[in-house]
C-alpha cells in the first residue's frame, strides 16, 4: 500500500508523480525490471547510522554504497548499515525496507548520489514492495534537499 504520509505530502505540493505496480521483488535490481524501469533511475533507500543518528542514503540500484566515502563526506566519527529494527519504528506507514527516500518526512538527513541526478526521473518504492513511484529528479530534489554527492560503486 503507497504510504499515505508520502501521497497526501506530493498531493499537497502539486507534484506530478506515476504510481507503478509490479510484483514483490527480493532486490532494487530486481523490482527496477519487474516494473521495466532503467536500474540507473531505480534509487535504492539505503538506512545508515552516522554517530549514531539514522540517515538515508540513496543510490541507483546496480550501486553498491561506499561507508568510507560517507564516512569521510559526513565528518562522522563511527558508521554503520542500520539493521531493521532500528530503523523499523521510523516509518510506521511503511513495509519494512520499502520506505521512500523522503527523509524530511521521518525527520532525518538524506544523501543522495549524484548518479541519480544525471537523470531526467526517479523511480524508488512508496511504502510497499508492490508499488513504486516515479518524478521528475528535479522534483525529487526540490522536495527533499538532499545533499547530493559521490559515495557508491
Amino acid at each position: 500500500m503507497l504510504s499515505k504520509k508520502l501521497e497526501d505530502y506530493l498531493n499537497s505540493q502539486q507534484i506530478q508523480f506515476t504510481v507503478i505496480d509490479h510484483m514483490a521483488t527480493a532486490t532494487a535490481q530486481r523490482t527496477a525490471a519487474a516494473a521495466h524501469i532503467p536500474g540507473n533511475e531505480m534509487a535504492k533507500t539505503v538506512m545508515v547510522k552516522i554517530d549514531d543518528k539514522m540517515m538515508m542514503a540513496v543510490l541507483p540500484s546496480h550501486n553498491r554504497i561506499d561507508l568510507g566515502k560517507l564516512k569521510e563526506l559526513t565528518g562522522a566519527r563511527m558508521i554503520s548499515l542500520a539493521n531493521e529494527g532500528e530503523f523499523r519504528t521510523y516509518f510506521p506507514d511503511c513495509e519494512t525496507g520499502a520506505m521512500p527516500p523522503f527523509g524530511n518526512l521521518y525527520g532525518m538527513d538524506v544523501y543522495c548520489e549524484e548518479q541519480l541526478s544525471r537523470d531526467r526521473q526517479i523511480a524508488f518504492n512508496a511504502g510497499s514492495h508492490k508499488e513504486l513511484i516515479q518524478m521528475p529528479f528535479k522534483s525529487f530534489e526540490n522536495l527533499v534537499h538532499p545533499r547530493i554527492t559521490h559515495f557508491s560503486a
